[in-house]
């Protein structure tokens, strides 16, 4: 913990125990006990009882409701005051500030809500001749802090579409004037915020991560490492900064035990074996090598790794707060799939596999975007996108048109499968080249969606696919796609799809069928009668069940914009 912060906290701390200061006067305070007054007053000056707050707009309407209920309960005190009673915090409102004050462990920044600032007015006006109003608009200051805290930890501090993702997601419906009222009402505040947290098992894996990495930042000198030389070190060969190299891969857990004593620098095969269980972590191939790559990794500072973990806690508050059906799950930046078996979040639970995804170039980046997964073809056409055609295919086909019966092609006339086929004549191929024909490629084994293809309808044009480039999956960096995702065994995603449709629920009878529908010359459609949902997230951190916190680059920027668009929205 950082010096400053502790001191904060102490001081908050002996704050709640000690004698309050002498009131402060404060001329922007409202003189109505009036809490539609108070509230009124915070829209005009995005203040409240000496208490900066942001933006105030947002939560008017909930607040409102919030004071408006109240005055009609039997409990409602003479000033209409919620979070106080008798000139003092009420217990839950001194809670609930507690946990604000924590917001950091959230995943949230304490900075952004004014907790301490509250504490200290309450403190500064206790027991003093203070106003009925001057509670009261310390009142509306928690309940607007309180409601933009739930909301944060609840859906996220930013709408994604903000930064460019297509998610749309329905959360359960997030009713801040009742989540208050039970705030205010209950002896367990902590208790009632966790319903409002997502629920899954790696969002509270990754809140563990943040304080393992939270307290590695305070010890900024393990990352440190003197310089590389001029190659990379390999196997029992020397490297100055092995001793402070162990030391780190101790701290990471990578390296089992305690730093040794000893001055050996050589790279030895207790610190080799460690250094690939980093490199598997940080998505780079598990080599054993301390090379550019790796030492790259290594001297990445704590609190980027930190922010990582912070960006994923932010994206998984942009998931539904329930799964409805076990979803299919891709995180781009890791370059893998995560099929669920069921709603849990398990990793047992999941059929996981290697994908590619877009290449980093703009035109060609894979989509952050939410779909509903509703057919399965085997055996299919490969129809080629128009940019394709007109930047990779055509000069081909125009330089000779052969190319297109070699290579398995046939221009098509219209939309569907049965569509006519056209013989490759120059009309044929000026009718490709101005969009008023299609280009398709035949079923077999140089098909470019291989066997398979996974379709969930959206305006990317995007979906899932089989691959006869079956070495890429072999990499540890796998952006090499025009922007759809192939997966490795796209079989055994069909299987656990199809498990689950009438027809198909024999493991026998459903291996059968797919043997059928490989040996055809055609495309065999399925629709599923129970869509799939498909989530193609970004995260550039993942902490899994068997302790360990993976971490992968920002391939396309993504996490920089996110940045950016946070600390936009603190202000």
């Amino acid at each position: 913990m950082q010096p400053i912060r502790s001191i904060r906290i102490l001081l908050v701390s002996v704050l709640l125990a000690t004698t309050p200061w002498p009131a402060i006067a404060d001329p922007s305070d409202s003189q109505s006990s009036s809490a539609s007054t108070a509230i009124d007053q915070a829209l005009m000056t995005r203040a409240a009882g000496g208490i900066a707050l942001g933006d105030v707009s947002r939560w008017a309407e909930p607040v409102r409701a919030l004071y408006a209920t109240h005055t009609h309960a039997e409990s409602t005190t003479a000033d209409g005051a919620i979070w106080s009673r008798s000139g003092a915090l009420t217990a839950s409102g001194r809670a609930l500030l507690e946990q604000i004050r924590l917001a950091d462990q959230f995943g949230l920044h304490s900075t952004d809500y004014p907790a301490n600032a509250i504490i200290y007015r309450a403190f500064a006006i206790t027991g003093t001749a203070a106003e009925p109003a001057d509670w009261l608009a310390l009142d509306v200051a928690l309940s607007f802090t309180a409601a933009r805290f739930v909301t944060h930890l609840h859906s996220g501090r930013i709408d994604p579409r903000t930064v460019g993702h297509d998610l749309d997601v329905l959360h359960a419906a997030l009713d801040l004037t009742t989540v208050l009222a039970a705030l205010a009402n209950t002896t367990d505040v902590p208790a009632v915020l966790s319903d409002y947290e997502p629920a899954f098992r790696h969002y509270e894996l990754l809140r563990r991560a943040l304080f393992q990495y939270r307290q590695l930042a305070q010890q900024p000198e393990l990352t440190a490492l003197p310089p590389l030389p001029a190659r990379s070190v390999r196997g029992g060969e020397r490297y100055d900064g092995m001793t402070p190299l162990r030391r780190l891969l101790v701290a990471l857990g990578d390296l089992p035990g305690t730093p040794p004593d000893s001055s050996d620098d050589t790279l030895d095969q207790a610190t080799f074996a460690a250094l690939q269980r980093f490199q598997e972590r940080h998505g780079l191939e598990p080599d054993g090598t301390l090379g550019r790559g790796t030492y790259t990794e290594l001297t990445t500072p704590f609190s980027r790794r930190v922010q990582q973990i912070e960006l994923a806690i932010e994206r998984s508050r942009w998931l539904p707060a329930k799964l409805d059906s076990p979803p299919i799950v891709v995180n781009i930046p890791q370059f893998k799939l995560f099929a669920f078996r069921t709603v849990e979040d398990r990793e047992s639970d999941m059929l996981h596999m290697n994908v590619v995804v877009g290449k980093v170039f703009p035109q060609n980046k894979t989509p952050v975007f939410a779909a509903d997964l509703r057919y399965i073809v085997i055996r299919p056409y490969w129809d080629a996108p128009r940019s394709i055609i007109v930047n990779e295919l055509l000069p081909s086909i125009r330089a000779n048109p052969a190319w297109l019966a070699r290579n398995h092609f046939e221009i098509v006339q219209g939309d569907s499968d049965t569509s006519p086929v056209l013989a490759p004549s120059p009309e044929s191929i000026a009718a490709v080249a101005r969009g008023a024909a299609r280009l398709r490629q035949k079923p077999g084994p140089d098909n470019s969606l291989g066997n398979f293809k996974f379709l969930f309808p959206n305006r990317y044009n995007v979906y899932l696919h089989d691959t006869p480039a079956r070495g890429l999956f072999a990499r540890a960096q796998r952006a090499a796609s025009h922007g759809c995702v192939r997966i490795e065994d796209p079989r055994a995603l069909a299987n656990q799809l199809l498990a689950n449709e009438t027809g198909w629920t024999d493991a026998e009878e459903r291996s059968a069928k797919i043997n059928s529908a490989l040996a055809k010359t055609t495309p065999t459609r399925v629709t599923l009668k129970r869509p799939v949902r498909v989530f193609l997230m970004y995260a550039t951190a993942i902490a899994v069940e068997d302790g360990r916190v993976l971490f992968f680059d920002d391939i396309y920027g993504h996490d920089a914009k996110l940045v950016q668009a946070l600390g936009s929205a603190r202000n």
